[in-house]
């Protein structure tokens, strides 16, 4: 799973490049041609894809499983 760990890296990196940018000049809640822009909202999405790929990434790392028989 190299590619896709690869992949989901590079999603993290640009999700939180983004969460920078927006968080720099935070803007408020408004409304246009009827459809409403809710930054606060964007932004918990954001950070749910951060947390999403966080997940995969560690689901992709390799691990041990140390067990004892007994005697």
């Amino acid at each position: 799973m190299p590619q896709d760990a690869e992949m989901l890296s590079t999603i993290k990196s640009q999700v939180l490049q983004i969460i920078a940018d927006i968080t720099v000049a935070p803007k408020p809640t408004y409304y246009i041609d009827g459809q409403s822009v809710a930054w606060e909202r964007y932004l918990a999405q954001l950070q749910s894809t951060v947390d999403w790929c966080e997940a995969r990434l560690r689901d992709a790392e390799p691990f041990e499983i140390h067990s004892r028989g007994e005697t």
